[in-house]
């Protein structure tokens, strides 16, 4: 492939609803293209882009990949995305690098959530936009009723520029381009397009889907919006010519046809893009982000220092870390060194690829706003800069979706902890929305995801890249408890077995206490315990707080008054008072109404007005609490809901949340205090507690 300049590459990400096609249209573009010497499907497991053992046996993409298509002069560097909602991490890594989107919409399902959230998603990163509808291969597929749907959804900057043409029997016989009256007509044999005119039969269609276009088009000048009520011809060079400033400017949202197993109307697709999407600078700058986290923008410059920003990383058992990156600004040549403006450190790129799917192809240099790869970086992570000579530039991070699934994960067989911990730390290195704690309350290995589903596919790649074989289990709840009653009690220890003995006798007093943890006391009077035991005694009670006397959970908020005592002269000594401690907390706690205490969390909810009902039912199953209901600015019909409810309703939310509004509800969640246990549930915790510890 030969070096090109930045004005000939084109970043396009595809985006949509899983199963709408997008790797398949990735295989077309390469075929016909001729970057591959035979058209791969998902079915046969043979795609570029879809290359992962684990995404051959399930037949979807897991991540993302990058395919350049060569096409009349130009490069264009698809990056392919999942369209699984449990991989969406991968979804904004690509958007990142992309400069334009292009949203998959299945001919015969039309609108689709996928295709809601892939709008959202290129809005927000301010990409302009088209959509293929694919799937003409299936006679169920309607080009008129989902050009309808995509216009009533997304308004009229939604505009045909191709539609298919059928011949009498039904059977799809081309794909009519709007702009230049020509239809595109496939031969699989040649693999090649043939151009003929448009049907004298299709003149009806012609003029009803050119109206949309020449609407479409007339909302980028007011010199065409007055040819268009005038009712003037608008000519072929002017629709050009809009088009063009009109994708850049997110004005227009194209619509093509086709059917990508089938390679069909792709001819017209590839044109636009070379001809119409935005090159790298179009956009003139790039957002930058300085040391306080403020945003600000710097000018994308091809002849300027070189620096990278790093998208993504493929963790390889075989190959090692790999870096894919786009090239922000300058040139880029092997074997320069550049500074990781994060790290501090110096990195050597030793090798450039570009990587269509998982072949490498190794070159000398790339320039600004192409993408590729490089290995071995040892100090660089996903959302790095690299900058030859500006230690203060970074460019604007990915903001990752937060991940709210969590698992306990154990090995199945004993002694395998630290292969988890190694293999974990590789597929965080790749996967930035997965989270892993060891956490110190239940001794237990938490991983958190996007969903069940990513979370089958980490225990996968556990086992075939790293040989471990883990399960994944409900994980366990850090209650705490507490006291409501003040209680006095003694605690007496006394040992006598020949030489000196041990004698410790303290009387404390327990109550509820203010402060989070243990706020011990003394109004000893007289000398009944000597001040050098009072420490021995608040690390007694400090030892016997982290097991509570109902279900073995830390104390919190006790108050406890050492006010008496009594001493031997020769038989006292630290270990006398500490242990006598514990005897008074285990002793007095008993008495003192303890109660058992749960994790509350402030819980909003982003959700469409029609779920609103439905979400705060399920809330109130869920013993959650209501507290506020607004209006979401970021997104209009969406509404914000703001709850209380326990961490142990929680544990299922993102799957339930998710059905309830078909894929559209969002969330976010944080623990903030702890609250009393209503008793009936208690009662069940506690006897799962003491059942578990009698089994161990």
């Amino acid at each position: 492939m030969a070096n090109m300049q930045t004005q000939n590459i084109r970043n396009v990400v595809l985006l949509g609803h899983g199963g709408s096609g997008k790797t398949s249209l990735v295989e077309a573009m390469l075929y016909l293209s001729k970057a591959t010497d035979r058209l791969g499907t998902v079915t046969a497991g043979n795609t570029c882009s879809d290359y992962d053992p684990e995404e051959i046996k399930r037949g979807f993409s897991l991540s993302a990949s990058t395919a350049p298509v060569d096409w009349k002069g130009a490069t264009i560097n698809v990056l392919d995305t999942p369209g699984y909602f449990d991989f969406e991490g991968e979804v904004h890594q690509c958007v990142r690098a992309a400069d334009a989107a292009i949203i998959v919409v299945d001919g015969k399902s039309g609108v689709q959530v996928g295709t809601e959230l892939a709008w959202d998603i290129a809005t927000n990163a301010q990409l302009p936009k088209a959509f293929f509808v694919n799937r003409f291969d299936d006679p169920e597929a309607n080009f008129h009723r989902v050009l309808d749907a995509l216009r009533d959804k997304f308004g009229v900057c939604v505009c045909p520029v191709q539609f298919p043409i059928r011949d009498a029997s039904g059977a799809i016989a081309g794909f009519a381009n709007l702009i230049e009256d020509i239809v595109y007509s496939y031969d699989p044999k040649s693999n090649s397009y043939s151009k003929t005119p448009i049907p004298a039969d299709q003149a009806e269609k012609v003029a009803k889907y050119r109206e949309m276009l020449l609407e479409s088009v007339a909302q980028t000048s007011e010199e065409l919006m007055e040819k268009f009520f005038a009712e003037e011809e608008i000519s072929t060079e002017e629709v050009h010519s809009a088009l063009h400033e009109g994708i850049i400017a997110g004005d227009i949202v194209p619509v093509f046809a086709g059917a990508a197993t089938k390679v069909w109307g792709l001819y017209t697709l590839l044109d636009t893009v070379v001809g119409s999407f935005p090159k790298p600078t179009s956009r003139s700058n790039e957002m930058v982000v300085d040391a306080d986290g403020n945003l600000s923008h710097i000018d994308i410059d091809p002849e300027g220092d070189t620096a990278l920003f790093v998208f993504k990383t493929i963790a390889d058992p075989f190959v090692g870390k790999m870096s894919f990156f786009k090239v922000m600004s300058g040139t880029l040549k092997k074997d320069m060194v550049l500074k990781n403006t994060t790290t501090g450190a110096s990195e050597k790129i030793s090798r450039i690829y570009i990587m269509r799917g998982k072949k490498q192809i190794e070159v000398e240099t790339l320039v600004c706003g192409d993408i590729g790869v490089t290995a071995k970086l040892t100090n660089t992570n996903t959302n790095d800069t690299l900058s030859l000579s500006n230690p203060e530039l970074r460019y604007a991070p990915i903001q990752f979706p937060t991940a709210y699934m969590t698992m306990a994960i154990a090995p199945k067989a004993k002694g395998d902890e630290d292969k988890i911990s190694m293999g974990i730390s590789k597929l965080l290195e790749e996967d930035p929305t997965l989270r892993y704690e060891n956490n110190p309350e239940t001794k237990q290995l938490l991983i958190s995801g996007l969903g069940d589903m990513h979370l089958d596919v980490v225990v996968a790649k556990l086992k075939n890249r790293f040989g471990t074989s883990v399960e994944l289990t409900t994980p366990k709840l850090a209650y705490r408890e507490t006291i409501k009653k003040r209680v006095d009690v003694e605690g007496k220890h006394k040992k006598q077995s020949g030489g000196s003995g041990q004698y410790g006798h303290v009387k404390i007093t327990f109550s509820p206490g203010e402060a989070e943890g243990l706020t011990f006391t003394e109004s000893v009077f007289g000398g009944s315990v000597p001040k050098n035991y009072f420490p021995a005694v608040e690390k007694g009670l400090l030892e016997a707080m982290l097991h509570g006397v109902l279900a073995g959970y830390p104390v919190v908020h006790l108050a406890a008054n050492l006010y008496d005592g009594s001493y031997h002269e020769v038989d006292s000594n630290e270990l006398s008072f500490k242990l006598a401690a514990i005897l008074a907390y285990k002793e007095g706690l008993p008495k003192a109404g303890p109660v058992l205490l749960e994790p509350i969390g402030t819980l909003q909810v982003y959700v469409p007005g029609d779920y609103v009902g439905d979400v705060m039912g399920d809330l109130n199953k869920r013993r959650g609490k209501v507290l506020n209901m607004e209006q979401y600015a970021a997104k209009a019909g969406y509404q914000t809901i703001v709850a209380e409810i326990p961490k142990s309703e929680m544990a299922d939310y993102v799957i339930a949340l998710r059905a309830m509004t078909q894929g559209r509800g969002r969330f976010d969640f944080v623990v903030d205090r702890y609250e009393e246990v209503p008793a009936a549930i208690a009662q069940k915790i506690i006897a799962d507690a003491k059942k578990e510890d009698g089994a161990s």
